[in-house]
């Protein structure tokens, strides 16, 4: 995967709050995972008691950029800004790229679903962060808040995929991760992840629904950010290579429900457990929206065929 150089990286939708505190409070809203790590103590639907239901589309809606933070938490993007000016400062730096990545997924859904979408912010956190569906810590994995509306990630988490799951790693599975967690945002916008019911699970249940679908919709993505232009008129993202895909399709195949519970927990596969889908079923779906890319081929919740 290679990004543009000489083009302008937008920092403003990053909150860095790396390093900042944060405490474990409590929250209103549940979190949505993607990174997969929902089995084996690696808890992505976050660690939250859940007090007002699954946190609908208008919730967070008319927060200011900074509300949100716990006591003593702030963002600060000076150092990232200063580090991050030209986008071919992606093809040397994990967190630029993810910067370039945001600006790269915001812009192909402002133009895909038009006024419906509203552009949101993504937390750089480390050890753990404050949200408005409570706390979370690294252990969490990447995930997305509708209470708030935020994408959270402590970028360690990377390092985690390749070290304790094995994957192959690589710029373009990073941007998966980041565009899965932008599909749920667009799932909230839209209204979808309201037909999940809190805490349901099984393989054919609404939360596999809504993580296979955002995996689509991460797909639907990719097979666009060659093309996608920025605020300049050109792409961010110069190329991805069938590498690329194979990579982001090791990956998803990493987190499945099935390859954590038999390599990462007790051995045993237990599908009434699946949280977010089979490592087939991610892999199908990714692939559903890349070979497409029509976010429209991805309603999971209108097919009896899920893989």
């Amino acid at each position: 995967m290679r990004y543009r150089e000489g083009g302008d990286l937008d920092t403003s939708s990053i909150q860095d709050r790396r390093g900042r505190g944060g405490g474990l409070g409590g929250g209103r809203g549940i979190a949505v995972g993607g990174g997969g790590l929902g089995l084996v103590g690696l808890l992505i639907v976050v660690l939250v008691q859940v007090l007002g239901g699954g946190g609908g589309a208008g919730a967070g809606a008319g927060l200011g950029a900074l509300e949100g933070l716990g006591p003593g938490e702030t963002a600060d993007n000076s150092a990232l800004e200063q580090s991050c000016d030209d986008s071919g400062d992606a093809n040397d730096s994990v967190e630029c790229a993810v910067v370039a990545d945001i600006d790269s997924i915001q812009d192909y859904w402002s133009q895909a679903l038009g006024g419906r979408y509203v552009p949101t912010d993504t937390v750089f956190f480390s050890d753990q962060v404050s949200t408005q569906c409570g706390g979370a810590t690294s252990g969490s994995g990447p995930f997305y808040c509708p209470a708030d509306r935020f994408v959270y990630i402590d970028l360690t988490f990377f390092d985690t995929l390749r070290s304790q799951f094995g994957a192959q790693g690589g710029a373009f599975p990073n941007a998966y991760v980041l565009a899965h967690e932008y599909g749920h945002h667009v799932q909230n916008l839209l209204g979808t992840n309201r037909q999940v019911t809190p805490g349901e699970a099984g393989a054919d249940s609404g939360s596999v629904r809504l993580e296979l679908q955002a995996d689509c919709y991460a797909g639907a993505w990719a097979n666009h950010a060659e093309t996608v232009p920025d605020e300049s008129g050109a792409p961010l993202i110069a190329d991805i290579t069938q590498d690329d895909i194979d990579r982001a399709l090791d990956t998803a195949g990493r987190i499945g429900d099935d390859f954590i519970q038999e390599n990462l927990g007790g051995g045993t596969v237990d599908q009434d457990t699946f949280t977010h889908g089979s490592s087939e079923q991610r892999q199908r779906w990714f692939l559903t929206g890349y070979e497409t890319g029509d976010p429209a081929q991805c309603d999971t919740f209108a097919t009896d065929d899920l893989g």
